[in-house]
């Protein structure tokens, strides 16, 4: 199958080494608007070529869209506008309800398949591409009732493919529960490595002194900020009624530690301690 890959990240660069190891793109083309980008992929073997979007979109049995969803919102309209009548357009963005709304009315519509490949790692750039990324990890698909038959099998086959799991959901209720589970962590973990940072400025024992602890919540606020910034911003009301949340609890553990009420603080932490049944379910 000819794929064309926008975006040359870690996401888009994993996937085009999966897909090619795994016998499933025959030919890939890149694009990427950052030019070292696309060049380090051209150069790893990760993509076959380097073209145009619009060049790159033109011919493709599947386009793959991986770039920041700020720029999906964007592009994804142009990208439709360039594809053949067989063409099968996928995104990635870890927001849905937005780039949904971006091509409702679009006369291609049909060819497009909202998904959300919950994968990834605090790196960045095709040279952080690795293979096997998206294996056992769950892929999330959007409004798939607007997608044509086709299109939907085309995208289901390429999750099994990446031996992935899928669920369905609305845009709406996507970007409800990742404002939770996915982009309330990376906003706890940016803020507390800049209170930390504000905090121990003039300290020269900070990373001395920091354990595994620190090195696990701070591993998401390594993450790019290129990336990030725009779904806080596309799922901005989700998100700032988790960080309520997230504040009102705070607050909370605020009064208990200044009461010194170790009893109601053991039992706030025991009820955190049932996060192991649910996780260790999910691996299950």
């Amino acid at each position: 199958m000819k794929i064309a890959v926008i975006g040359l990240g870690l996401i888009g660069g994993s996937l085009a080494k999966d897909l090619k190891e795994r016998g499933f793109a025959t030919y890939i083309t890149g694009n990427d608007v950052d030019e070292k980008n696309a060049q380090d992929a051209l150069e790893l073997g990760i993509v076959d070529t380097i073209s145009t979007m619009e060049l790159a979109v033109k011919g493709a049995e599947l386009v793959l869209v991986t770039v920041p969803v700020s720029a999906i919102t964007a592009l994804l309209p142009q990208i439709l506008n360039n594809i053949d009548s067989q063409t099968v357009v996928v995104d990635f963005g870890s927001t849905k309800e937005q780039i949904c709304q971006a091509v409702k009315t679009h006369p291609k519509r049909q060819q497009y398949v909202a998904a959300h490949p919950i994968a990834g790692t605090e790196k960045s750039g095709p040279a952080a591409a690795v293979n096997n990324l998206f294996d056992n990890k769950t892929t999330i698909i959007c409004e798939k009732e607007l997608s044509a038959a086709k299109a939907l099998q085309v995208a289901e086959v390429l999750f099994k493919t990446l031996n992935m799991n899928l669920m369905y959901m609305e845009a709406r209720e996507h970007d409800v529960h990742l404002a939770y589970v996915s982009h309330l962590p990376h906003v706890i973990s940016f803020a507390m490595v800049n209170t930390v940072l504000e905090a121990e400025k003039d300290s020269q024992f900070l990373f001395r002194l920091a354990g595994s602890g620190f090195a696990s919540l701070t591993r998401l606020a390594k993450s790019s900020p290129d990336m990030w910034a725009p779904i806080f911003t596309q799922n901005a009301s989700h998100v700032s009624e988790a960080i309520d949340l997230y504040i009102a609890e705070l607050e909370l553990f605020k009064r208990l530690v200044n009461k010194k009420d170790a009893t109601m603080l053991h039992r706030m932490l025991e009820r955190s301690n049932e996060v192991k049944n649910v996780t260790d379910a999910s691996r299950s």
